[in-house]
């Protein structure tokens, strides 16, 4: 029945007849592939009308079949994007350094991150007298936090962003004590991130142009300080709050690497 089903098929096309038929004369599918009406399913020899459809030049060989299966493979893995690929987690920081950068007057503190709230470890201003030498500044910013990460082992240092200023001296003065300081974090293997100021304002007291007093008030209260910090200490240490805040599993920005 198979053979017979098959000869039927390749007679009508080799006769270019447009109307195949089943063997009682009842037309069964036209050549354009249109089904006619009353059609009934048939075991019909699909695979030898197959071979027949090849043969005459409607199919594709096994060879293009391989090379059009090739091309499709090959755009798939284009379209694969690196940030689909599984990411390594984010490294867990308990104990952060929060630097202030400033030649006169550098700030600095350390906490650690804890519930309910965090703990401040230590925190001062480096002060440097007005007569000293630039380079005689610098060198105590870095010893000085050289000295607080090998007591306090902190993994993460926060430093204050970059800002615009109009005063080409003052920036470049402030660009250098910033030197010092990423240095020390650096040499110490330190994984170190930057906060704007106006975020870490607006993290601590919800404004971004709060004042100093108001900021060192806020970081008491967060920390549960016994004293008033230092403006420069204070700012420090809301350097660290504000990572451990920015730094939760719901947050919108990851921290700027640096």
């Amino acid at each position: 029945m198979l053979a017979t089903a098959r000869g039927r098929v390749a007679s009508a096309l080799n006769a270019g007849s447009r109307t195949l038929t089943r063997g009682d004369g009842t037309p069964e599918f036209n050549r354009a592939g249109a089904a006619v009406s009353n059609l009934r399913p048939r075991h019909f020899a699909l695979r030898g009308f197959a071979r027949v459809c090849h043969a005459r030049g409607v199919g594709i060989s096994p060879k293009q079949f391989e090379q059009l299966q090739g091309r499709l493979t090959k755009a798939a893995r284009r379209t694969v994007s690196p940030a689909a690929e599984p990411t390594a987690p984010a490294r867990v920081h308990g104990i952060i350094l929060g630097v202030d950068p400033s030649l006169r007057g550098t700030g600095f503190g350390v906490i650690r991150a804890a519930r309910p709230q965090p703990v401040a470890l230590v925190h001062g201003t480096i002060a440097c007298p007005a007569g000293w030498e630039r380079s005689r500044c610098l060198a105590k910013i870095h010893e000085t936090l050289r000295d607080v990460i090998r007591e306090h082992q902190p993994t993460l240092c926060v430093v204050e962003g970059l800002f615009f200023a109009q005063n080409l001296q003052t920036a470049l003065i402030m660009g250098e004590a910033r030197g010092a300081a990423l240095v020390a974090a650096a040499t110490a293997g330190l994984e170190i991130h930057e906060i704007a100021p106006r975020k870490v304002k607006q993290a601590i007291v919800g404004y971004g142009a709060a004042q100093k007093l108001a900021v060192a008030k806020m970081v008491q209260r967060m920390l549960n300080l016994a004293d008033l910090p230092d403006p420069d200490a204070a700012d420090a240490l809301a350097l660290a709050l504000t990572h451990t805040q920015g730094a939760g599993r719901f947050s919108l920005a990851a921290p700027k690497r640096i």
